[in-house]
């Protein structure tokens, strides 16, 4: 049986919205997961138009907002990494692929690069929110099973509470995608709708 559980308290300052990997390689017709891998990104564009709506309230109630990419040269990455890879040209630095996909980032909103899935492992994401006072973590972006999930998975061992948006993120492997869900649900954290999501702000944001 599923566990349920409410949304929990997010004052906008000790919650952060991460956006994952919403970028061409992995998002775009004619990126490398679609040309390379032969992947159906078709999903993108809808929780790309998902994420968009949720950005704009969390904008409005002040909520950070931090911007995980992926640069995967392979001058960045691990030899276990390289090997699973195969052939170098997904988000390499400077490239089409490495952009942004329909959602970007707004004035001082920070970018963290990563060379792992998780957005965590080796770079100064926990420094940044913890500087900020974050305890509550929102997560999007792509693809559900790998980078959000192992990001997701590493917050809630750094003692992050963890929000899923499930319509705000998605995979080429629908198998994969509702099995992150039914971790979150169970072990980990929240899952919930970007409706469900904006109204709940909207609403901490006037009691």
């Amino acid at each position: 049986m599923s566990a349920v559980h409410s949304l929990p308290s997010l004052p906008a300052a000790r919650s952060a919205l991460l956006v994952i990997d919403m970028q061409n390689d992995f998002c775009a017709q004619g990126g490398y997961m679609q040309r390379e891998r032969n992947y159906k990104v078709g999903f993108a564009q809808a929780v790309a138009d998902n994420i968009e709506r949720l950005l704009s309230t969390a904008r409005e109630v002040g909520m950070t907002v931090v911007w995980i990419h992926s640069i995967y040269d392979f001058k960045y990455l691990t030899a276990a990494h390289i090997a699973k890879r195969e052939t170098e040209g997904c988000c390499l630095e400077g490239s089409w692929g490495a952009q942004a996909f329909q959602v970007e980032p707004q004035g001082d909103e920070m970018v963290i690069h990563k060379h792992h899935f998780s957005g965590f492992h080796g770079t100064t994401l926990d420094t940044y929110l913890r500087a900020r006072g974050i305890q509550n973590l929102v997560f999007t972006g792509v693809a559900t099973n790998v980078c959000v999930d192992s990001t997701l998975r590493q917050g809630f061992f750094l003692d992050y509470r963890i929000v899923l948006v499930e319509d705000c993120v998605g995979s080429n492997s629908q198998e994969g995608h509702r099995g992150t869900l039914a971790t979150v649900r169970n072990n980990i954290g929240v899952v919930t709708t970007s409706e469900s999501l904006m109204r709940h702000l909207r609403q901490s944001e006037d009691t």
